[in-house]
């Protein structure tokens, strides 16, 4: 049974427009300003940005042209790295936005964490998001790091790119990292599970964002390109692969349809669908206890991984 604190926090995400002085919830479509949008992303996390868990420190610096950052606990293995992708649908996110709940993974791991600012749509449309990912672990492997000691990580959108990524890494015969986490991955940009409709009073995600973001970021490519909707590929010989979503959010089919049809290609893969739960919760620890929990064996799967 979800926890109480569990049910309030997804209530108050779920009402926020009700704490905005509106009655029903926003409602996107192809008018809905972008811009606007980030920029009220930018301001809900400007007051958080900086407030990193004890005993981690941000690094920025340039990364091919891209805004990068690495987020290190004290005493971490530097030989180990998570590279993270960031959510944001394709069409906003950035390392002020995500910093802090990134921490927080760097905190628990006790492993550095790579994040970088890839290009979003409509302005870059697929492959821009695509290639700055391809370029971002290309440029660890540069620096000497082994695949090895790589761990892939990201949430929403991030979480899609990741697989994306590892198809075409794969495909490209580069060197795979030794494992990838994706957490309620977008992975079906053709909205095709039933979840899209069945959850979308539940998910806290704004009615019509999913549509109007896959838009934006396809173009005038096909949503059934792998590369763009990894559901639709041929996922063999990817490496061990950690699922997690909840049972309350639209993407939940994009979630369990990839990890039946990974295991299907013979891949490793764990899943697990937290009852009640929203997008992206294992992202909202310490707030309720799935939350922690979830995390803790997120870190636990990278930590058995990387072998430490």
């Amino acid at each position: 049974m979800a926890s109480l604190k569990s049910q309030i926090i997804n209530f108050l995400v779920c009402n926020r427009h009700l704490f905005q002085g509106r009655l029903k919830p926003e409602i996107w479509d192809m008018n809905t300003s972008i811009p606007a949008f980030r920029r009220q992303a930018e301001k809900s996390n400007a007051r958080i940005a900086n407030q990193l868990p004890e005993g981690v420190e941000v690094s920025t610096f340039q990364l091919g042209g891209m805004k990068a950052e690495w987020l290190t606990p004290h005493g971490a293995n530097h030989d180990k790295v998570i590279l993270y992708a960031i959510g944001g649908g394709y069409i906003s996110g950035s390392c002020n936005d995500s910093r802090q709940i990134v921490a927080k993974i760097a905190k628990v791991s006790g492993i550095p964490i790579l994040i970088f600012e890839h290009r979003n749509a409509p302005e870059d449309p697929y492959p821009a998001a695509l290639e700055d990912a391809l370029q971002a672990y290309q440029w660890l492997l540069a620096q000497g790091n082994d695949p090895q000691n790589i761990v892939l990580m990201g949430e929403s959108a991030g979480g899609g790119l990741v697989l994306a990524s590892l198809l075409a890494l794969r495909d490209q015969n580069i060197p795979l990292p030794v494992a990838a986490v994706a957490i309620s991955p977008w992975t079906d940009l053709k909205l095709t599970g039933e979840s899209h409709r069945k959850n979308e009073k539940l998910c806290i995600s704004p009615p019509g964002m999913s549509r109007v973001c896959s838009k934006h970021y396809v173009g005038d490519h096909d949503p059934e390109d792998p590369y763009i909707s990894p559901l639709y590929g041929d996922l063999h010989g990817l490496p061990p692969l950690f699922i997690i979503a909840g049972s309350y959010e639209i993407m939940l089919d994009d979630s369990t349809r990839f990890a039946e049809k990974a295991k299907q290609a013979g891949v490793d893969v764990t899943l697990r669908v937290g009852d009640k739960m929203m997008h992206c919760y294992p992202l909202m620890t310490p707030f309720f206890p799935e939350a922690t929990q979830a995390l803790e064996e997120i870190a636990g799967f990278i930590r058995f991984n990387l072998r430490i």
